[in-house]
């Protein structure tokens, strides 16, 4: 019987960048992906390579519709469907299911809303809308016991609901897609630099450092750089800011761990000790000049996309 008392939650980032997207949240039994942007043979090679093979996945939480999030889809819902006998629901918004591209599109779709928190098993999955340049994105609380672990990639900008939420985090994956000035001096078209470094692109090292500086709080034992661009970021420039952040927050005890695109990294264990004995958190003030206790649930005020926005269905992210 498991001890009400320690339970330990696994946090794996098996790839991380625009070639492919996917993390492990879970334990040595079972847990779930957030997002499969990669193949179902990398998927399943890279739970093995970690030691994570025989978990089972209870579900996959889609972020949104690009295909470095969702191209892997429907062939690991083939696969898992013989490995369980059971078609594992796969979680979106009603955006993100509108914007599918058939090619990709499992059979069991369920619809979420920001905002309401539903169960996976021992887990509890909280969606919470972030500001990206598709139909309806997502980013993910997934919690169990004491422990929170937030993954928050692919939005151009910082809201008060992802600085709220991150607070509440033990684990936080959150994106620090470029370095601005590589941006701006690398090879991309200029079109596509102005998108990436729009309100519903991308962000910065500087963008992401800034959020981790406000909104970590002394919960906070692991912060997982993401999405870091091949073409317009560096681990150590990505790392440097991250650093620099805690250090400003002062949250000198952080393990800083930066995803890989070819590689998984992890696993990151946590052992969770009953609610009630973990010592409250502060969070600051955007000026850094008071401290409040942290938030214990999202707040309203979800970013908005512009007026008339749309895409294409199938697009690959940046």
């Amino acid at each position: 019987m498991e001890s009400l008392f320690h339970q330990d939650v696994i946090v794996a980032p098996l790839a991380s960048g625009s070639r492919g997207n996917c993390t492990f949240v879970g334990d040595h039994r079972s847990g779930v992906l957030i997002d499969c942007g990669l193949s179902t043979r990398q998927v399943l090679g890279r739970l093995e390579a970690i030691g994570l093979g025989d978990a089972r996945i209870e579900a996959v939480l889609i972020t949104h519709e690009h295909s470095d999030h969702v191209g892997g889809a429907r062939i690991l819902d083939d696969r898992l469907f013989a490995r369980h006998g059971a078609r594992v629901p796969f979680y979106l918004s009603r955006g993100t299911a509108l914007g599918l591209d058939q090619r990709c599109t499992p059979q069991r779709l369920e619809i979420v809303d920001s905002g309401k928190p539903f169960r996976v098993g021992p887990l509890v999955v909280e969606p919470f809308t972030i500001p990206h340049d598709t139909r309806d994105p997502l980013a993910y609380l997934v919690s169990r016991g004491s422990v929170t672990v937030g993954i928050v990639t692919d939005l151009g900008r910082s809201t008060r609901l992802v600085e709220s939420q991150l607070a509440r985090a033990q684990v936080a994956v959150l994106e620090f897609n470029h370095d601005l000035e590589m941006l701006l001096d690398g090879p991309y078209p200029w079109s596509l630099k102005q998108r990436v470094r729009g309100n519903h692109g991308h962000l910065s090292n500087a963008q992401s450092a800034e959020i981790v500086r406000v909104a970590a709080t002394s919960r906070l034992e692991h912060l997982v750089l993401a999405h870091l661009s091949d073409d317009n970021n560096t681990p150590e420039k990505a790392h440097e800011a991250a650093s620099a952040a805690l250090y400003a927050a002062g949250l000198r005890q952080v393990r800083i761990t930066v995803a890989r695109q070819v590689a998984p990294v992890g696993p990151i264990e946590v052992s969770a000790v009953p609610e009630e004995r973990t010592p409250p958190a502060t969070k600051r003030s955007v000026s850094g000049s008071a401290e409040r206790p942290s938030p214990r649930s999202a707040r309203s005020g979800a970013p908005e996309l512009p007026p008339g926005f749309q895409l294409g269905l199938f697009r690959q992210g940046f």
